[in-house]
Order: C-alpha cells, then structure tokens, then sequence
C-alpha cells in the first residue's frame, strides 16, 4: 500500500516535535487505559505503540494521532469480563482474538470503502452512545479511586456494591486520586501549551505518594514486563466463536467511528480532507498488529491529534515518531512506573470519562427536539446499564422510524388526486380550463417528492377515493425518486385502472423511475403514446378520449 501521500520529510522538524508531544500525552492515558480494561498497563502501552504506529504508516489522515482511546477502553473491559468470566484460564487470549478481529473488519469495511456510511447516523444516538461511555469510565474508577479493587460484575456489581466501597475508603489514595483531578483542571493554560496536566499530575502525584506515603497501603501498578510483547495466538472455543464474531464487529464498528469522527475534527484544523477507507484499512491493520502484541484496540484520539496539529505536524511522521518513544518507555518502563499509584491512573482516566460526555447536547438537548432528546437518553441509559449493541441498534430503528414516519408525513402531503382545478396544484391557466372543461370525466394524480414506502398509504387512500371517471393521467413529473413499495402501490392502481376499461396517460416518467415501472412491466399495460413529458400534452389527449 502506498504511503508516500502521508510521509515526507520537507516538516521533519515540527513532526518530530509533534511526535514527541503526543507521545507525552499519550503516556498517561495509555497507562490509565491499560489498568481500567483490566489487561493491565503494558496492555494499555503495547496497544499505544502498535495503533499508533500502523495507523500512521497505513490510514489515509497524515495528522492523527491513534491509541488506546476511552470509548474503546470501554468496550474491550466489558469484553474482557464476559470472556474470563466465562473461560478464566482463555478469556484474556480470547479478548485479544476479539481485537484482531475487530483489526479485520475494519479492514474489510475499508476495501468495501464503507467508510462514508458508517458515520450516517442520528447525532443524538451518537451523542448518547458517547455519553454512556463517559459514564461507564466514570462508573469503573470509583473503586481504585478510592483505593479498593472493582467488585465483579462491571457496571452494575460497582453500582450495587457501592455503599460497601464507600465505607472502605482508603483515605490516602482518595487524597491522591482528588489531588489529580484537581490538578488537571486547576493546571494554568500557559503550562498546559508546554506540558499535559496529566503527565503532571501522573508525575506529582507519584512522587507525592513516594514522599509522604511511603510506608501506607495503597494499592500501585507494579512491576511491569519489560521487552518485545509475547505473540498472542488466536484463541477461540465452539461455544465463544459467535460472541466474539458480534463483539468484533462491535468494536471494529465503534473504532470506525471514533476514527472518523477525529479524522473530520482534524479535516477542519488543517484544512485537508482525509481518506476515510484507506483510514479504516489502516486502522484495521494497526488493531490487528495490536490484538497479536497483546495490545488494547485504539483509535483516532481527538485529544492527541489536536496537540499533534497545534505543534505543528503535517505528516505521518509525527504519529510513526510518537509510537517509537512510546516504544522505548515500554522497553524499559519497569523502575519508573511500578511505583505509580492505581489512584492517580484512575483520577486520569475519571477526568477522560467527564470529557466524553457530551456536555453541549445534554444541557440543550430538550430544546433542540423533544423526540430526539428522548432518544439520547435512552440510549445512555441502555449503554450503561444493558449492552452497547443494543443500546445502538434501539436508538438507530426508532429514530429512523421517526425519520421515516416524518418524511412519510411530508411526502404525503403531495400525493393528490382532483377532478378539477385545485389551489394545491400549480397549474396554468390552459390546464385549468382542460380540466374543467373534462366536468370530472379526466382524473389527475399528482405526485411529487421521493415516493418512499411510507408514501404508499397516501397513494392508496387517493386511489380510493377515485369514483366514476373516463381518463387517469399520472403526473410523475416531479417524482426523482420511486421506492419498491410506492411502485408497486401505483402498478396496482393502474392494473385496476386498466381492467375497469379507464384509459391511463403517464407523464414525466423518465430515468430510474420509468426503468422501476418498465421492470414491473407496468409500461406494457399503455400503448406507446400514453407515454408523454407533459401535463398540458397529458390534458389535450385525454380529452379526446373523454366519453361523451
């Protein structure tokens, strides 16, 4: 695959730098993502360097920045009890199996280049979606926040057992965990253009934990292996194989959209237009590459894209410079971050968690639609607390069945069916006085707008209502579009038409519209110059076939 579209070396050194900040950024949260999912932190720092690197080298955004994201991280812990919880000593290998898969997807949606339709969905699914992943992060660091392992059973064991984790409080790490959130917001901007707060944070209050707590009992990362990632074989199981083909398309499908989402974020700060299915192609090989390493699926990170452009990043060197650092922190991290506190990660990943929240729609939402506020909330609330797929896959049919039921609405309006003439109609004065002139015997049907199947209800009660008349005259004129439903609704009107011996005229059948109604072999019922492109011609001739 080519890449020469996305390296070059004419902005070597701003990419650089750009990449050396990112990788400054990243180191946090790679960690903190690694502990939540429960794979551990070289897991979260193995998937940082294998995302970022492969996406860079292969996807179709020069700038964005690929790693371990928070929504991601939210679906692979999920992912990751269900599976240990069912096969403890192959559930871990089995989740990494789910990764390379998801790897595979994306690159299977990328050669099908359905990288333009997996973004078209509802915003306020979307922003629901998003949501309750935010509150699901937020939800799974309550324990280490305060300084106690999660229970089991994700969301709900944390949410059911917490009036127990409240009362062991570990008073120490909630004092670390709070020092790092306060860090991170009360950080002034001036120092934030020069360092993240949450390497500050992350620094500091290791450093703190070291100092003064020393000899306390809080619970910290340990030691972690240093070295090449050991290979991680595909595993699955009879029973496993189709849980963990939907959770890959789950997560391949919810990579994709992050992806896109920030790759459109940096379209607009650099002023570019990305390739979205060279990007999913590129995602897909980085997650594969990730899920063999024993790494956490990642994907297009707004928070380390927007620092990568800002300092100045035009290529894919900045992403490919990034994973190196990271690269060698993993070589040899163990000494220096053994010692960090699971307290602070959790503060980190707390504060990553109220970012994902859509603040903006949740306050206005109500405003903006009733309807689709009420679809945002649901949809939150079945991410939370029942499954993500599901969550996604309500939200998706209702709102487009409100979408639908709306367009039906409008489009049904334009179906009409008079005998004379009609305000609602534009009409000339010369097909007025045809019409009138037919005193009922000449019937016009009126269609405008795309004819979806929800028109076809509309089409059916004008057609009922048609009494004793001589001549039907279709007007398709300002008919682009002609669905399955509404096509075979007007065959049948004009099949029985024809067989109460009315003579039936069609206007401005052109295009697809006339190719629908030749393949259902409606055109065969006509004689060849029932066919006309006009309404006024349309008029004229059925007045010669008036019975008088």
């Amino acid at each position: 695959m080519a890449i020469t579209n996305t390296i070059n070396t004419r902005n070597l050194r701003s990419d650089i730098f750009g990449g050396v900040t990112a990788a400054i950024v990243s180191l946090p949260l790679a960690l903190a993502f690694g502990v939540a999912s429960g794979a551990g932190p070289v897991a979260g720092l193995y998937g940082a360097v294998c995302v970022g690197f492969f996406a860079a080298l292969f996807g179709g955004t020069p700038t964005l920045i690929s790693e371990p994201t928070g929504p991601m991280t939210v679906v692979i812990t999920g992912i990751i009890s269900s599976l240990t919880a069912m096969d403890p000593e192959n559930g871990m290998a089995m989740a990494f199996t789910v990764v390379m898969l998801a790897g595979i997807f994306q690159i299977i949606f990328g050669i099908f280049k359905l990288g333009k339709y997996i973004t078209l969905m509802p915003y306020s699914v979307i922003s629901g979606f998003m949501s309750g992943i935010g509150v699901i992060l937020i939800i799974l660091q309550i324990a280490p926040f305060l300084g106690q392992p999660n229970p089991k059973g994700g969301v709900l064991g944390i949410v059911q057992n917490l009036p127990q984790l409240l009362e062991k409080i570990n008073p120490i790490a909630l004092i670390l965990g709070v020092m790092t959130v306060a860090i991170i917001y009360l950080t002034p901007s001036k120092v934030k253009r020069i360092v993240p707060p949450q390497l500050i944070a992350l620094v500091l209050g290791t450093i703190v934990s070291l100092v003064f707590f020393s000899n306390a009992d809080i619970p910290r990362i340990g030691v972690i292996e240093t070295g090449l990632p050991k290979l991680q074989m595909p595993t699955f199981t009879p029973t496993s194989v189709t849980i963990m083909l939907v959770d890959g398309v789950m997560l391949g499908m919810l990579g994709c959209i992050d992806t896109l989402l920030t790759a459109v974020i940096a379209d607009s700060l650099t002023r570019t237009e990305h390739k979205s299915d060279k990007e999913l192609i590129g995602q897909g090989i980085a997650n594969l590459v990730s899920g063999l390493c024993g790494g956490l699926p990642g994907a297009g990170a707004t928070m380390g894209t927007v620092v990568n452009i800002q300092t100045g990043a035009q290529t894919a060197i900045s992403g490919i410079t990034r994973a190196l650092i990271l690269l060698v922190v993993v070589l040899g991290a163990a000494g220096v971050t053994q010692s960090i506190p699971m307290a602070v990660l959790a503060g980190i990943a707390l504060k990553v968690g109220i970012d994902i929240l859509d603040w903006s729609f949740l306050k206005r939402s109500h405003k903006v639609s009733f309807k689709g506020s009420i679809i945002m909330y649901g949809v939150l609330l079945l991410t939370v607390f029942v499954d993500l797929i599901v969550a996604v896959g309500i939200g998706v049919f209702v709102a487009n069945i409100l979408t639908i039921e709306r367009l039906s609405s409008m489009s049904s309006e334009k179906v009409k069916a008079i005998s004379d003439a009609d305000d609602d109609i534009d009409l000339n004065e010369e097909e007025k006085r045809l019409l009138d002139q037919a005193g009922g015997r000449i019937l016009l049907f009126y269609l405008s707008g795309a004819m979806i199947f929800g028109v076809s209800k509309a089409i059916s009660r004008e057609h009922n209502a048609i009494q004793d008349c001589d001549v039907i005259i279709f007007d398709l004129s300002d008919v682009p579009m002609m669905g399955v439903t509404a096509s075979l609704t007007i065959e049948s009107a004009i099949r029985e038409a024809v067989e109460k011996d009315r003579q039936i005229i069609l206007v401005g059948v052109t295009g697809k519209v006339k190719k629908r109604l030749e393949n259902l072999g409606v055109l065969s019922l006509l004689p060849p110059h029932h066919l006309v492109i006009e309404r006024k011609q349309a008029l004229e001739q059925a007045m010669t076939l008036v019975k008088r």
